[in-house]
């Protein structure tokens, strides 16, 4: 009798396992700023530390230490949204028909990124400590927004160490590379509460969209992973990557608070809604943990120099985005026991992403960079939301890098255009999802320092 509060829930958590929607589904692949530059095809040139998320095999081929440090600073998109929503209207019985048109807030990200690598003299060795944040989010709607019950704000900060060891075989001209990924992260969000009914145990008409109160929920987890990486040079105008990421799963534990203000609210958490409204208010809070498989990533690429200036790259990314079928919590709070173990599916699918780059160097202090890069979107029709308005996408990137002595200074501004994702899967039953066309663009800007000592 209160599907439609645990659908709530679900989709709540949605934000916080999500990113900010650069790479297929909500992984950023923005981890550096020279391979920004290039579009993100890297993979088979992976020529400095941050090759240690893009092919951890090419830290077999630096010289002695070096150090990379950077930051990537995200302009999440301002996504706006035409067309109508369980809301949009005058709730609590003239809803799910008025056209309205919405704009999520603006934010900025910043996810800094650390690489180093050394090289042992006299031994084709090589170690590498890697720490970034794969999964950054922050994506809010106002709080009178007609989405307002499906998400507010929902935020995740993440961080992900890398340790790395590599080994050349300097006969076959060939780098192998093995790595740890340990990924913590804090998960946060906010949002509103309807139900479809006005007695949400015992639902009777008139049916519409009746306030229960508030939700808040705070989460966090700490899980394990792997790479591995591969880097060929046959020639030396000619190189090949392959890297491989494992799947991680998050096993999420935190706690759920719903401060009931309203009648209907209070019998929501099983208590007696005959109180004088509006005076009285109730909070619940619960224990809730649930796991999600993040996917995979397997990385095909190959790099050719057909001028001694002249460097240009290909990549494919293959990301395993079927892992993520469904999401299933648990709750502890015996006033949240009629929740617990009700899946709700997801369905994504696997995609693949394509990658082209390029950089010229006009002289050893200066070279200039441009790439392109294509993502295919794994979320279906029927699970697209403002949590993830996810879409198609094109990238297109620009970059230089100065040098000198010491090291180098990489510079990148890549802007992202979502195509247009019209969607057609609003449930007055559940309160969610819309009748619309969602639009995003979203712009970053990349800067990184690359060290030799």
């Amino acid at each position: 009798m209160r599907k439609w509060l645990w659908c709530v829930l679900l989709l709540s958590a949605l934000p916080g396992l999500r990113g900010v929607c650069h790479g297929a589904g909500f992984k950023v692949s923005e981890q550096g700023a020279k391979a920004m530059g290039m579009g993100n095809a890297f993979a088979a040139q992976a020529d400095d530390p941050s090759a240690l998320y893009f092919n951890p095999a090419g830290i077999a081929f630096l010289p002695g230490i070096q150090v990379n440090l950077g930051a990537l600073g995200i302009m999440v998109p301002q996504t706006e949204f035409q067309g109508t929503t369980p809301l949009s209207g005058t709730p609590p019985l003239d809803t799910g028909t008025a056209v309205v048109t919405e704009r999520s807030r603006r934010d900025v990200v910043i996810a800094p990124n650390f690489y180093a690598s050394y090289t042992l003299e006299g031994l084709p060795l090589s170690f590498g400590l890697g720490i970034n944040a794969i999964f950054p989010l922050s994506k809010s709607w106002d709080d009178s927004s007609v989405f307002r019950n499906q998400v507010q704000i929902a935020s995740i900060k993440p961080i992900n160490f890398q340790p790395t060891v590599a080994y050349r075989f300097d006969a076959l001209n060939l780098g192998v590379a093995a790595g740890i990924d340990i990924t913590y992260a804090q998960v946060s969000l906010q949002r509103s509460l309807y139900s479809p009914a006005v007695t949400p145990t015992a639902p009777a008409p008139p049916f519409g969209a009746y306030e229960l109160g508030s939700l808040g929920l705070d989460g966090t987890a700490t899980d394990l992973g792997y790479n591995l990486g591969f880097l060929w040079k046959p020639r030396r105008a000619l190189s090949f990557g392959l890297a491989y990421r494992s799947k991680i799963t998050l096993d999420i534990r935190g706690e759920a608070n719903l401060l009931a203000t309203t009648p209907t609210g209070l019998g929501a958490i099983g208590l007696a809604d005959s109180a004088l409204f509006p005076y009285t208010r109730a909070r619940a809070s619960s224990d809730a943990s649930t796991s999600i498989t993040l996917p995979d990533t397997l990385d095909l690429a190959v790099a050719w120099r057909p001028t001694e200036r002249l460097t240009l790259e290909f990549d494919a990314t293959r990301t395993g985005w079927s892992s993520f079928e469904r999401l299933e919590f648990h709750f502890d709070s015996p006033e949240f026991a009629s929740f617990n173990h009700q899946p709700e599916l997801r369905n994504w699918r696997d995609v693949w992403s394509y990658k082209f780059g390029g950089q010229y160097e006009v002289n050893p202090r200066l070279a200039l960079r441009a790439g392109y890069s294509f993502d295919d979107s794994p979320v279906p029709d029927h699970t697209v939301d403002p949590l993830l308005p996810d879409a198609d996408r094109h990238s297109f990137s620009v970059g230089a890098g100065i040098a000198n002595t010491l090291g180098t200074l990489d510079l990148a501004y890549m802007w992202v255009h979502f195509v247009d994702r019209t969607v057609h899967n609003q449930d007055m039953a559940t309160l969610r999802g819309a009748n619309g066309v969602f639009r995003s663009d979203a712009y970053l800007l990349a800067a990184n320092l690359n060290l030799k000592f």
